[in-house]
């Protein structure tokens, strides 16, 4: 993976860089799904974090973490032809 010149900055709240993962494109039983058709993906991998917010917390998160997100979560951004989203910290339901 190469490296992501995007850097979160905190506000009130510590913020992330997540790469969306590839929406899913065959059902378990094998059924081809239409690209019309896709479900927006809810899980990405951590590229970057901000460090400290104003209150000086840490974020709970590390670069590399796999995590699952809101369907409507972070503000989508394109960086040298790749898409990711800049969101909060507490709009991550979990760390797989």
């Amino acid at each position: 993976m190469s490296k992501v010149n995007i850097k979160p900055i905190a506000g009130t709240q510590n913020r992330i860089v997540v790469e969306a993962s590839e929406a899913e494109s065959k059902t378990a039983s094998g059924i081809i799904i239409p690209d019309t058709a896709k479900e927006k993906p809810q899980k990405g991998k951590v590229v970057s974090v901000s460090e400290l917010d104003e209150k000086g917390n840490k974020p709970t998160v590390k670069v590399g973490d796999i995590v699952l997100y809101g369907k409507y979560a972070g503000t989508e951004v394109q960086v040298d032809g790749k898409e990711y989203l800049i969101m909060r910290e507490s709009d991550i339901f979990a760390v797989v």
